[in-house]
């Protein structure tokens, strides 16, 4: 059976079972469980089996945006007004809790994910969309952090309202997609660089052929039809108990060039995909989008670099400075910020818009939009592509330079 078809299975077993139950209580003369106690038996019997089992409440509180948990006992919630609290256990003992993850990682992705003694490191995203990493057996108890997908269906125009960036700014970046400029999205973790890949994937044309390339499935825009109804999603597979069966990143990067696609997306890059993923840049892929870990928008080429003398291709620095100058053309640097001034509220906004301009022995590049005195983006010097740009709605001359 399918996936869908499991669930649906499983669900009539459960209401079978406590149709018994209430007979069985009625003919010995005892009175049944209450039509309320029934249902929310069977929800938590279906979210044990199919779904997250305690932690469910938490990921349908759309305030939650963070989850650590350190055992089963140890559970701490981060919210998104800031808020850091503990949390009920969500199992009895660990062993329950790393059968709940056992159990998660045989039915999300698109393949079973071990996680035992032999593989005790997993990365999952949930039905929700949330993502989850998971260790065990590599510390004194089992450790899970889960990221909440609080924003799965986002657009630019919903990030200029909470401020995560002006409409300038916004402007700017819809005119970059609409131009087919490959970006490059880069933050810390939790700087919130996969909700601005989605808001950026979101201004693509619906008629537009996209591939996704992720570790585990997370950008979700197959779950869009109606604005991304030519989707395919590639998920990196590890491999079996015997060691075969993987399939790398840079391997799916490689195959979806085959897939005619209209863009290339790389959820996030962190190895040796990063080589493979330049040269789709360059082969006639223009307009594709990914994100990368680094401290600012300058900094990403030193992190490409790292990766690039790690791949296979044991790239020297120059060929990848070349090959970073005609492959990218935008940096995109989403930064955080705890405000301890609003109660520890977490902040997230772009910082920095900087453009690759060439290469002279480095990446030569300059800073289209810099911080401004609150750290946020404003307009700083024009792109070289600003009249290209123009075809596509962005206006430079509304742009007043240093403010929002």
């Amino acid at each position: 059976m399918s996936g869908e078809d499991e669930r649906q299975f499983a669900r009539a077993l459960i209401a079978q079972v406590l149709e018994n139950h209430a007979r069985t209580e009625i003919m010995a003369g005892r009175a049944p469980l209450t039509a309320q106690v029934e249902e929310d038996l069977a929800e938590a019997i279906h979210a044990a089996l199919f779904g997250v089992g305690r932690l469910q409440p938490l990921l349908e509180d759309q305030q939650v945006e963070n989850i650590d948990i350190n055992g089963c006992d140890h559970v701490f919630i981060g919210y998104a007004d800031g808020r850091e609290v503990m949390g009920e256990p969500v199992a009895e003992s660990d062993e329950e809790l790393i059968e709940l993850i056992q159990t998660l990682a045989a039915y999300s992705g698109l393949s079973s994910r071990p996680f035992d003694t032999a593989n005790p490191q997993l990365d999952l995203r949930l039905p929700d969309g949330s993502r989850l990493s998971a260790v065990m057996d590599v510390t004194l108890r089992p450790a899970i952090s889960i990221r909440r997908a609080r924003m799965g269906k986002v657009f630019l125009a919903d990030l200029v309202t909470n401020g995560t960036m002006s409409p300038d700014v916004a402007s700017f970046l819809a005119a970059a997609v609409g131009a087919r400029k490959n970006i490059m999205i880069a933050g810390s973790t939790n700087a919130g660089k996969t909700t601005l890949l989605r808001a950026l994937a979101n201004q693509i044309p619906a008629d537009e052929r996209l591939i996704t390339v992720e570790r585990a499935l997370e950008l979700g825009l197959d779950h869009f039809p109606e604005l991304h109804p030519n989707v395919v999603a590639f998920e990196e597979r590890l491999p079996n108990s015997e060691g075969m069966g993987a399939v790398s990143m840079a391997e799916l990067v490689r195959r979806s060039l085959r897939m005619n696609p209209s863009r290339v997306i790389v959820g996030e890059v962190l190895g040796d995909e990063i080589v493979t993923m330049l040269n789709a840049m360059t082969q006639g892929n223009d307009g594709s989008l990914s994100t990368i870990h680094a401290n600012s928008s300058l900094e990403v080429f030193n992190r490409i670099t790292t990766y690039a003398i790690q791949a296979q291709e044991r790239l020297p620095i120059e060929a990848t400075h070349m090959l970073i100058a005609g492959a990218i053309d935008f940096v995109v640097f989403q930064a955080k910020r705890n405000e301890y001034s609003r109660g520890g509220r977490l902040r997230r906004f772009v910082s920095s818009v900087r453009e690759v301009t060439g290469v002279d022995g480095r990446v030569m590049s300059s800073e289209v939009f810099t911080p401004g005195p609150d750290g946020r983006a404003v307009a700083h010097a024009p792109a070289s592509c600003a009249d290209e740009l123009a075809h596509y709605g962005y206006d430079p001359s509304r742009a007043r330079v240093g403010a929002w």
